[in-house]
């Protein structure tokens, strides 16, 4: 090897253990890396709360605005609808803008959407600032992941995901919490109103702190064609995932056309973008091979971890009967153990082989799935505390050294596109992750159901038994005999629709630690790593 290349004369010498940092981190970090830190989590947990504390206030907002259900759902589709097709637009948006005006910009307009849609008296108006809410959401955590990873130096490149976790991770277990309390005492219109001083706060402390990185160049031309086919494609899928469901999937010849459109429109967009010189998607940050597998790895961690986080808010408030506050304070432990355990990972992931992390965070969720599956409809708030914290103890664990790893081979310039593209794709399993189980959530229970009445009928001694028990109570309190037993069926149907549920959610949560368990076989894709004075390292 010539010594006219340094690099590939080390990675020859260690044929064993070479060594390659990640390469969009600093040497030494910035000055105020905290401030930015504190500064850029806090735009990124804005964006991820308000995607969660609108579900509670829903009801309110029909009641409010004169919406049916169908209607009042456009609330969240058009906001997720926005942010999923912006996600991959942010880092070439970055560049074409320049990053800090973007940034700042973007959080300006999710903060004035915010007001105004607190401020809207129609649901025209209402889905349309949500809208334009989600233009400006989506740029919120993937740039914030690409100033934190430059800010800190490359020793404590685990350090500024862990942060970062923090606001991803922890976000969707404040915002039902936080909606239900400001919707119960305030009214709906807080949800967003709530939003106008931490944005306020946070573009202030970006224009102070945060500065655009000297290789920042402007692009020399637009792709309007790869934004239109982007637009197209990504915006025709995830209708798709969210409303497929309530139209029967390919029953629907709407969703047939969807699937059509959004499967050609994203075969021409990845064509398009790979033959122009300035794409506004750069798919070629994929040919790094830590960047592919890890992004491949995020897609399943994404299914896994949306379903679960989806299926049991809605557990404890349908089958449980908790509220919104209720449910809050239950899931507070494991975004607590969430907290902590990137604490730790993010000061230990130069030091050990990230690998074995994500393992040990993979069997951690598994293990905490396997628990939850044996929940039934009795169950306390007591009964998900261990469970709870084992899930946010291997969630910390499995996030910051995937991402991390995923990140570590991208050079500076190509930071924003890899962060853009890796949070895309782990947001589209979400989506994916959500459709899924929603879809099997009602297809168990319909099953299930058929099965348990299979065991009961009028000529069972058992079933008249419980019966005529209901019966009596609704006699004690009033009711005439006729109606006592019409209520009394009524009751024994939902009792057995409930345990349907229950056994419905348990099998959901087996299949959540199923698939989380296939992470680690996959690993064996990423090159091996270590950690060495300081830095973590890349095999080549």
């Amino acid at each position: 090897m010539s010594a006219a290349n340094p690099v590939e004369q080390e990675s020859t010498e260690l044929d064993d253990q070479p060594l390659v940092e990640p390469l969009s981190a600093p040497i030494e970090g910035a000055p105020h890396k905290y401030l930015i830190a504190f500064a850029v989590v806090l735009a990124a947990l804005m964006q991820v709360i308000d995607s969660s504390i609108v579900n509670v206030a829903l009801p309110d907002m029909m009641g409010n605005l004169g919406a049916s259900l169908d209607e009042i759902a456009w609330v969240s589709t058009g906001y997720i609808l926005a942010s999923v097709i912006i996600i991959p637009l942010t880092g070439w948006l970055g560049e074409f803008f320049g990053r800090k005006r973007y940034f700042v910009g973007s959080i300006i307009l999710f903060t004035i959407a915010s007001f105004l849609c607190g401020a809207s008296h129609s649901l025209g108006a209402l889905v349309f600032w949500r809208i334009i809410q989600g233009l400006g959401g989506g740029a919120l955590m993937t740039v914030s992941q690409a100033v934190l990873f430059e800010s800190f130096p490359r020793r404590e490149a685990g350090t500024a995901m862990a942060l970062f976790g923090l606001g991803v991770m922890v976000g969707p277990t404040i915002g039902p919490t936080l909606g239900g309390w400001l919707t119960d005492n305030y009214g709906w219109p807080w949800i967003f109103y709530v939003n106008l001083p931490v944005g306020v706060l946070a573009a202030a402390m970006i224009i102070g702190y945060v500065h655009d990185p000297e290789y920042q160049r402007r692009p020399p031309s637009v792709d309007y064609m790869g934004i239109a086919l982007l637009a197209v494609s990504v915006g025709s899928l995830q209708y798709l995932l969210e409303q497929g469901q309530r139209a029967d999937w390919f029953d629907s010849r709407l969703m047939i056309l969807l699937a059509l459109t959004g499967i050609a429109t994203g075969a021409g967009l990845v064509w398009r973008e790979l033959t122009i010189d300035f794409p506004v998607i750069d798919f070629r940050v994929l040919k790094h091979r830590q960047m592919w597998v890890g992004t491949l790895l995020g897609v399943v961690m994404g299914v896994g971890l949306f379903a679960s986080v989806f299926t049991l808010p809605v557990f404890l408030q349908g089958n449980l009967r908790m509220t919104a506050q209720q449910t809050g304070i239950v899931l507070v432990p494991g975004a607590l153990a969430t907290a902590v355990s990137m604490a730790v990972v993010g000061r230990v992931t130069n030091k050990f082989d990230p690998r074995v992390l994500i393992t040990i965070g993979a069997l951690l969720f598994a293990g905490a799935m396997f628990k939850l599956s044996r929940i039934t409809g009795e169950s306390g708030s007591s009964d998900f505390f261990w469970a709870l914290i084992m899930r946010g103890a291997g969630l910390g664990m499995m996030f910051v050294p995937l991402t991390t790893i995923t990140l570590a081979e991208l050079s500076p310039r190509e930071l924003g596109q890899g962060s853009g593209l890796y949070n895309f794709f782990r947001q589209l399993g979400g989506s994916l992750g959500i459709a899924a189980i929603a879809t099997l959530l009602s297809h168990y229970t319909a099953q299930f159901r058929a099965i348990l009445a299979e065991h009961i009928s009028i000529g069972d001694p058992t079933t008249m038994g419980r019966l005529d028990m209901l019966t009596r109570a609704l006699v004690a309190r009033g009711a005439d005999p006729w109606t006592a037993r019409e209520r009394a069926l009524e009751l024994l149907d939902r009792q057995l629709m409930g345990q349907a549920s229950v056994i419905a959610y348990s099998r959901i949560y087996v299949l959540s630690a199923v698939l989380i368990l296939a992470l680690i076989p996959l690993l064996v894709l990423v090159r091996h790593t270590r950690g060495a004075a300081g830095v973590q390292h890349v095999m080549e």
